[in-house]
C-alpha cells in the first residue's frame, strides 16, 4: 500500500487577499499566503485546506467546500452574522429564521447553517 506523509483539500477562490480577510479575520482562522500567492488555512484540529487563486476564471463550487464544528451552533451564526456574514436559504430545506437546518431535533443529522466565503465557495458551520 502507497505510504502518504501528508493530505490536504484545495479549493479556488477569485481572489487572495479578499479570500485571506474573510478566513482570517471574519472566521478567525489561521491564514498564511505563499510566494506563488496560494492561502493555507489551518482548521481547528491542524489539518489545513489551500485556497488557490483563479481570478475571473474562477467558478464557484456548488457543495459545501468547508465544514467548521462548532459547540453551539446559535452562538456561532449569531456572532458570523454580526460580522457581516450572510447566511444561505435553500428551497426544500426547513431552516429556521437564523438559517439554520435543525437537524439534531428531528433524528436527521446535524444542526447546519450554510453560507459563502467572498469568492461564492459554500462553507458550512454545524454543530
Amino acid at each position: 500500500m502507497t505510504q502518504y506523509t501528508e493530505g490536504f483539500s484545495g479549493f479556488s477562490v477569485r481572489d487572495t487577499d479578499a479570500a485571506a480577510a474573510f478566513y482570517g479575520d471574519v472566521l478567525g482562522l489561521e491564514v498564511a499566503k505563499n510566494e506563488m500567492g496560494m492561502l493555507t488555512i489551518t482548521l481547528p484540529g491542524g489539518a489545513t485546506v489551500m485556497a488557490y487563486p483563479k481570478g475571473d476564471d474562477h467558478t464557484p463550487a456548488t457543495f459545501t467546500v468547508l465544514n467548521l464544528v462548532v459547540p453551539d451552533i446559535d452562538v456561532a451564526v449569531d456572532e458570523l452574522t454580526a460580522a457581516g456574514v450572510e447566511f444561505e436559504r435553500y428551497d426544500g430545506m426547513p431552516q429556521d429564521e437564523k438559517g439554520i437546518g435543525r437537524g439534531k431535533a428531528a433524528g436527521m443529522g446535524p444542526d447546519i447553517a450554510w453560507f459563502t466565503d467572498p469568492s461564492g465557495n459554500v462553507i458550512a458551520v454545524m454543530a
